[in-house]
């Protein structure tokens, strides 16, 4: 068995892919953070302020302070506003209507803790939506995969045919932007396949 460089603070199907992609040794550990903004506070301060949270959290139950941990976390933004997982039909069907033929964020924010070390980086990719129609948006709400993700959709599935252009990062937008990772990586050290012996 591999012995992980990491620990991934996070149960997201699409973080474990992308480190799996890249080579990276780590194991996942599911930690519990409120995901609430609080007053006041900008979609770029809440995802990072997430991001640190879930890192610490992490970094609290394995309770191993020269560990790496690796804590992550992704919002939609639309008007300035966080368009979060969709509660209901009624729900999801209000935000594709609201990103249809529209421009949005998607923000991703990285922590990695080692030590006293801290690195943070934050991805902000620019995604396009082409019009949709209603028979689109009941087709995709049937799919089920809408409902576990921020703003209604994933790039990576069936949720790529509502994208007309990306400005950015892909990997950002499915949930752990690689280019901002991978320098992180280097700074504490940490393998990946191309560093890996």
């Amino acid at each position: 068995m591999v012995t992980p460089a990491l620990i991934l603070a996070s149960q997201s199907p699409r973080r474990r892919e992308l480190l799996q992609q890249i080579g990276v040794p780590f194991r996942p550990l599911s930690v519990a953070v409120d995901e609430v903004p609080m007053v006041g506070e900008a979609p770029a301060q809440y995802v990072t302020r997430l991001a640190f949270t879930k890192a610490q959290a992490g970094r609290a139950s394995v309770g191993e302070k020269d560990l790496p941990v690796l804590g992550a976390d992704t919002v939609v933004v639309c008007d300035d506003q966080i368009l979060e997982k969709p509660e209901n039909e009624a729900a999801a069907y209000a935000m594709w209507r609201r990103l249809s033929g529209r421009t949005h964020e998607v923000m991703t924010a990285v922590c990695l803790l080692k030590g006293e070390q801290c690195r943070q980086e934050l991805s902000i990719t620019e995604v396009q939506f082409w019009p949709l129609t209603e028979a689109q948006m009941a087709a995709y709400w049937a799919t089920g995969e809408c409902r576990d993700k921020a703003g209604g959709y994933a790039i990576q599935g069936l949720g790529a045919v509502f994208v007309k252009r990306i400005s950015g990062s892909y990997s950002g937008v499915v949930g752990l932007p690689i280019e901002k990772l991978v320098p992180m990586l280097d700074a504490l050290h940490l393998p990946y396949w191309q560093t890996t012996d």
